[in-house]
């Protein structure tokens, strides 16, 4: 049985980890989402993907268990596999969001670091407890720093400590944290918003958004500008802006 689920409905596909009890992404879990990011990303029907953990947590991060016999060689194709997953999952080419509750440590806040957006529970705990266990925190966490600043980063990757949701909200480590009765709510109006916005648009956003990640501001800018001419090749636009003109005057 497939510790991954996968559901598609109405242009939303919703990527489950079930691996109870706390969803520990071991090698076969770290390929099956590899894998379905990057068949999503030939898939012009898809606009919007959720990943969520079913049960206790979103995950309690990778199986220590697997990682503790590792030797230099086998950590090193370890790691790249997870690097890979987590390159897929960035390079989704529609909007990503991360549902967010219980655990959220280690490899799996690497995961919901290459989301684009991040909801959580206020009863969920984020953090990067790698240290504790001899090793350093990697990949995604080095987008941490222009995430939610220097001192906060140093805090997480040093203290090894987690952070409570709330906090986490005003650090920037998550776009929104909400009661635990809101959260699937506080999802579903995000994926809702998602949905109604032109497609092409949306796509090409992303594009950007990705790109802009590791890039100098020149370049960032330089390759914003021709994007948005060629936008216009989509016809979507056009569309766009005359419904925006046509709601405005039938208001007037």
């Amino acid at each position: 049985m497939s510790a991954l689920h996968v559901a598609r409905e109405h242009g939303v596909t919703r990527l489950t980890l079930d691996r109870p009890p706390l969803n520990v992404l071991g090698p076969d879990l770290i390929e099956a989402i590899g894998a379905e990011c990057r068949a999503l990303a030939s898939d012009r029907d898809v606009r919007v993907v959720v990943l969520a953990g079913a049960g206790r947590a979103f995950s309690a991060g990778v199986d220590v268990g697997v990682m503790r016999d590792l030797d230099v060689t086998g950590a090193r194709a370890f790691i790249d596999r997870l690097r890979a997953t987590i390159r897929a999952l960035e390079e989704v080419p529609v909007p990503t969001i991360a549902r967010l509750h219980g655990h959220v440590l280690g490899g799996a806040l690497e995961l919901t670091l290459a989301c684009d957006l991040r909801i959580a529970a206020d009863s969920c705990r984020l953090g990067m407890p790698e240290i504790t266990v001899g090793i350093p925190s990697v990949i995604q966490a080095a987008l941490l720093p222009g995430l939610v600043g220097w001192g906060r980063t140093i805090e997480l990757l040093l203290g090894g400590q987690p952070v409570e949701a709330r906090e986490a909200e005003r650090w920037g480590l998550v776009n929104r944290a909400v009661d635990e009765s809101r959260l699937d709510g506080e999802v579903e109006a995000w994926v809702a918003r998602l949905r109604a916005l032109p497609p092409d648009a949306v796509r090409l956003q992303k594009a950007l958004l990705t790109r802009w990640r590791r890039v100098d501001v020149d370049t960032a800018v330089a390759l914003s500008t021709d994007v948005f001419a060629r936008a216009y090749a989509t016809g979507e636009p056009k569309r766009a802006m005359q419904a925006f003109l046509d709601r405005r005057h039938a208001s007037a």
